[in-house]
C-alpha cells in the first residue's frame, strides 16, 4: 500500500468549498494515479418543506445535480484524470457518503469542503464534514482553503 490512495471520493454540494475540494482531489488523484468518484447527495429532507407547492422539485434537483457533476467530471478529465465517475444519491449526505457510497466503492480517501451550510444549520444538525469524519471507513481530508499545495 505505502500510503497511496487508489479510490478517492469527493463530496460535491455546489458550495465554493466543494469546488476547492474538487480541485485538491484532482491534484491528489493525479499524484496517486487514482480513480475519482464525484458524489452528490440530494438531501430529501429539504423537499418536505417545498414539495407541497412544487411537485417537480425532485426532478429539477436531479437535473441540476447531473449538469453540475458532468461539468466537474469534464474538469477532472481535462486535468488528466483517466477514471472519473459520478454518483447521485437521495437522502442524508452525512449518512450516505461515509456509510454507503464510500463502502460500496472501496474508497480510501474522502475529500470534502469545510462547510456547505450556514451557521444555524450547523448548530442544529452538525456539519456534514463533521459526520463524514466520524463515520468514515477511511481517511478524510476537509478542505478549508482554495490554495493547492503542489
Amino acid at each position: 500500500m505505502g500510503g497511496r490512495y487508489d479510490h478517492i471520493l469527493v463530496a460535491i454540494d455546489g458550495s465554493k468549498e466543494s469546488e476547492w475540494a474538487l480541485e485538491k482531489s484532482i491534484e491528489i488523484a493525479k499524484r496517486n494515479h487514482a480513480k475519482l468518484l464525484l458524489a452528490h447527495v440530494i438531501d430529501t429532507r429539504s423537499f418536505m418543506l417545498i414539495d407541497s407547492y412544487d411537485p417537480d422539485i425532485a426532478e429539477r434537483a436531479d437535473k441540476l445535480a447531473v449538469d453540475m457533476l458532468e461539468k466537474y467530471q469534464d474538469q477532472a478529465k481535462a486535468a488528466g484524470i483517466m477514471h472519473v465517475q459520478y454518483e447521485i444519491e437521495y437522502g442524508s449526505p452525512k449518512v450516505k457518503i461515509p456509510k454507503e457510497i464510500a463502502k460500496k466503492h472501496g474508497i480510501d480517501l474522502i475529500v470534502c469542503g469545510a462547510t456547505g451550510m450556514n451557521a444555524v444549520e450547523r448548530f442544529l444538525i452538525g456539519s456534514v464534514s463533521e459526520h463524514i469524519t466520524r463515520y468514515s471507513p477511511c481517511d478524510v481530508l476537509i478542505v478549508r482553503t482554495q490554495k493547492i499545495n503542489s
